[in-house]
């Protein structure tokens, strides 16, 4: 009996877990998962699978030129955004940024992605701007949140900034594709995201003198 009763316990595990994964593959966790490991693998086909480079891109330099004067806290030379003409540059800039972000997940290199991107139009690489905020000692520490809602997606995403001796969440959305895999198509809080860096920048700065 005791044997049977073990059995039927196993048994649930392992039909749960399976259940889990399932419920797991089709969600938008899996599918930033599968991004992840794409840029690991440098597999830019199944990178853009999983996110939209073209929108995703795009709601960036649309995110970022609306930072105006802040920038020139992050990026040298960010006078020209601080004019408010990275709004009229968008097709050059995304189209830049399209072609680093392919280049990073194919080399794993930052250095590579900017170089392969055309002759710097204001002298802005949204690559080297992401590297300020998640820097290269960040460390990821889970998902902060999941909210589903219909075929839209949010998530939270924590990683510590150790510069400034700090977390950071950096929100994703997601939308439902027809074949029922979800893609990352926005960064929320972009804007959020500059503005506590560049706060935190002046801040260690003045802290510096």
């Amino acid at each position: 009996m005791k044997k049977l009763v073990l059995l039927v316990v196993l048994l649930a595990l392992a039909a749960g877990g399976y259940y889990y994964y399932n419920s797991l593959k089709a969600g938008p966790s899996y599918a930033l998962l599968q991004a992840a490991t794409a840029t690991q693998t440098h597999d830019l086909a199944t990178f853009e699978r999983y996110v939209d480079v073209d929108a995703l891109t795009g709601h960036l330099v649309d995110d970022v030129a609306n930072q105006g004067s802040l920038l020139s806290a992050l990026v040298p030379g960010g006078g020209l955004a601080m004019q408010g003409a990275l709004h009229f540059l968008k097709p050059q800039l995304t189209k830049a940024a399209h072609r680093e972000v392919q280049r990073y997940v194919e080399t794993g290199s930052l250095e590579a992605a900017a170089a392969a991107a055309p002759k710097r139009i204001a002298n802005l690489s949204l690559i080297g701007l992401a590297s300020r905020v998640v820097s290269a000692d960040s460390k990821f520490k889970g998902i902060k949140y999941t909210t589903e809602k219909g075929d839209e997606a949010l998530v939270g995403l924590e990683f510590t900034q150790p510069k400034y001796d700090t977390t950071m969440v950096l929100e994703v959305k997601l939308l439902r594709q027809a074949d029922d895999h979800w893609q990352v198509k926005e960064i929320t809080n972009t804007g959020d995201l500059v503005r506590s860096v560049a706060r935190l920048e002046k801040s260690r700065l003045l802290g510096g003198r």
